[in-house]
């Protein structure tokens, strides 16, 4: 039975089909039972992984080696603090921005195929780091010195804001339309892909290398300094995104409907792309480019949810569970060789993609 609740009324809650309004002054959300359990589920998971990633290694040490060396000063502390943790952390909280900025993507463009790759945010950020690689190469002789001024996650983080502000110029006409946004975007990331390659062709062998570890995406030697800004992000960005949900749930609907409902539909939409450009540009200037968080987390998320589109909360954990995990693999999968992370990941989603793409076009037929 649904009872009605008076706006005035902070506090209150009333029973809805498939979960409990809640609301507090203004605002206002649905609480649902399946959504929560899968939000505790996926942080358990995802601080499992954690632990076992700061727990394997070199040099491997049991659960109580690892809380002495991070409430004391004990001969692993150094190891814990300055070198696991940090990575466990940057790991975590990027695989949440990647899937929390796909999950907004994909409810703007209303198609669970869309990615903050189509955004231009990946295509621009490699760019500008491959290039400033062999510029700094072919200049001095060495990536070195430029890198150590500039910094590679400063390089990567204006490179992919401006990818996004190219594909969000060219997809405007007088409106920001989904299916515009997407076809821009793959036109942009494509082009994006081909100067990146030829860059790396005219760059010197040695740079040519360093750079592809970035492009496949790694958490190798990640330290606090990565993890300070994908942190700031998420508190930054996480709160103003929640509360604009109500206005990704009118989104889907037809734009007529949208406005409607009334929703500022242009505006709504170019504050979440804004919101998930943010996001996605941090997470790929602390990592590199992963591959596939931000287009599978969202949907795995979606199915272990049961709502009819992405839930923000539930799809930042799957982007946290699937990094912490594949981490996990590339460093203990072929040891001592270490995979780039993104390599790992690729593996896993090339084929959800490809279920993905037979799932839509099962359901175009039906």
């Amino acid at each position: 039975m649904t009872r009605t609740v008076s706006p005035k009324t902070p506090g209150r809650t009333a029973t809805l089909p498939g979960g409990r309004a809640l609301r507090a002054g203004p605002v206002s959300w649905v609480l649902r039972p399946r959504s929560v359990t899968a939000t505790l589920a996926l942080l358990a998971l995802t601080l499992l992984f954690m632990a076992l990633g700061m727990r394997l290694g070199d040099i491997p040490m049991g659960v109580l080696d690892v809380l002495a060396a991070i409430t004391g000063d004990g001969p692993d502390h150094f190891v814990v603090m300055e070198l696991r943790l940090p990575r466990a952390l940057t790991g975590a909280l990027v695989g949440a921005a990647f899937a929390l900025a796909g999950a907004i993507t994909q409810a703007v463009a209303r198609n669970p195929l869309a990615s903050p790759d189509i955004l231009g945010v990946t295509g621009g950020a490699s760019v500008t780091v491959v290039a400033v690689i062999v510029a700094a190469g072919n200049t001095w002789g060495g990536t070195s010195g430029v890198l150590a001024g500039v910094g590679v996650p400063v390089t990567a983080l204006a490179g992919g804001l401006a990818g996004a502000l190219t594909v969000y110029l060219l997809a405007w006409r007088r409106g920001l339309d989904g299916y515009r946004l997407v076809l821009i975007g793959i036109g942009v990331s494509a082009v994006c892909v081909n100067l990146k390659y030829w860059l790396l062709t005219v760059g010197d062998v040695n740079d040519s290398g360093r750079a592809m570890v970035w492009i496949s995406g790694s958490l190798h030697g990640r330290g606090w300094e990565h993890v300070l800004p994908v942190a700031l992000a998420l508190a930054v960005l996480v709160p103003p995104t929640l509360i604009g949900t109500r206005s990704l749930g009118a989104l889907r609907f037809g734009d007529d409907t949208v406005t409607g409902l009334g929703v500022r539909m242009n505006l709504a939409r170019s504050m979440m792309i804004l919101a998930a450009v943010l996001l996605a540009a941090t997470a790929t200037a602390s990592a590199g480019p992963i591959s596939f968080v931000a287009l599978a987390a969202p949907q795995i998320a979606l199915r272990l949810a049961g709502v009819a589109q992405p839930p923000l909360v539930v799809s930042a954990l799957t982007g946290a569970v699937l990094t912490s995990g594949a981490d996990l693999v590339s460093r203990t999968a072929f040891s001592p060789v270490e995979l780039p992370v993104g390599v790992v990941t690729a593996v896993l989603g090339a084929p959800y993609l490809i279920y993905l793409l037979v799932r839509v076009r099962r359901r175009g037929r039906t």
